[in-house]
């Protein structure tokens, strides 16, 4: 499939937004560290709805015609782009309601904030797993539809969006361990799944090929001619090629930038963990995250290919 920026942008962004947000309630619920102060809480979950904010302006710029966009918040039945979207625009009034009330900090009001701020980290789990499944339902493409990527999807927005929550906590007086600490689970469940997602892809078993598309499995089949002598929407889009060399050195730097290097920086490896250094393993993550979405998409092999010269998908 080809990998889209506007895409790839909106599912990073959206997911660790998302990611954070829910985190930044079970904090503030749970008290983590002593509990976060009432500007810290402000400033994490505003980053959060930045990112919510811009991953959705981002995913309008794939749309054909953007205005048109209204029109699939109405198939949230069938629909699991419809969802994330209907989904997505439910959680921005409880966000700001949860925000909002922690912001006048008026004790009357209490119950409220909580039950708002409990209402937007549901929904933020429910648009990160539909952004997922939007991918994990499609039974044409093998490499996407697996439950292992709406567990990716979760679990890499979580990661991202606790290590941004780390950040806020160490800019105050909270006690930081505990945030690590979820950091770091995160962190390990994330690169365990997401190396059993490529060896899962790597050796697929019972694959289509060009003989069970056609129907002749007595002998081996081969397209003599394609039909056309240009490139068409369906093999531009469908059947984006990536070089296996290219595809093995972005996996190592994905698991490099997104886990490894922020793995070493948190147990220390690089010095005293300050705010400073948590910034630049975020972002180094966040680097590696973005590679790892190209290859969600660039790896993804439509069955249409089996009829435009490829012999399995």
């Amino acid at each position: 499939m080809h990998p889209a920026f506007s895409v790839i942008f909106f599912t990073v962004s959206s997911g660790a937004g998302f990611g954070l947000f829910a985190l930044l309630y079970l904090a503030d619920a749970l008290k983590l560290g002593g509990g976060l102060s009432t500007n810290q809480l402000l400033i994490a979950g505003i980053i959060g709805l930045v990112l919510i904010s811009a991953g959705l302006m981002s995913s309008m710029f794939h749309l054909a015609n953007p205005k048109n966009a209204w029109r699939a918040f109405s198939r949230w039945r069938t629909s699991w782009l419809s969802r994330e979207g209907v989904f997505a625009m439910v959680f921005f009034p409880f966000a700001v309601v949860y925000l909002g009330l922690t912001w006048l900090g008026m004790k009357e009001f209490e119950t409220l904030r909580m039950l708002a701020g409990g209402m937007s980290m549901l929904l933020a789990w429910i648009t990160i797993f539909s952004t997922g499944m939007i991918y994990g339902c499609l039974k044409t493409i093998r490499q996407w539809n697996t439950p292992l990527v709406p567990a990716n999807y979760l679990l890499l927005g979580h990661f991202s969006g606790a290590l941004l929550l780390l950040i806020v906590a160490q800019t105050g007086t909270v006690e930081v361990s505990s945030y690590l600490n979820i950091v770091l689970a995160l962190l390990v469940f994330a690169a365990a799944l997401k190396a059993i997602y490529y060896f899962w892809i790597a050796n697929p078993g019972v694959v289509s090929t060009i003989n069970t598309a056609t129907g002749f499995t007595r002998a081996r089949v081969k397209l003599l001619d394609a039909g056309h002598t240009h490139g068409t929407f369906l093999t531009q889009e469908f059947g984006f090629q990536v070089a296996r060399q290219y595809a093995l050195f972005l996996k190592a730097f994905v698991f490099s930038a997104g886990f490894l290097i922020p793995l070493l920086a948190l147990f220390g490896m690089f010095g005293t963990l300050t705010s400073g250094l948590t910034i630049i393993v975020a972002i180094m993550a966040l680097l590696g995250l973005i590679a790892e979405r190209w290859l969600f998409f660039a790896e993804a092999r439509h069955v249409v290919n089996l009829f435009h010269g490829a012999q399995r998908c």
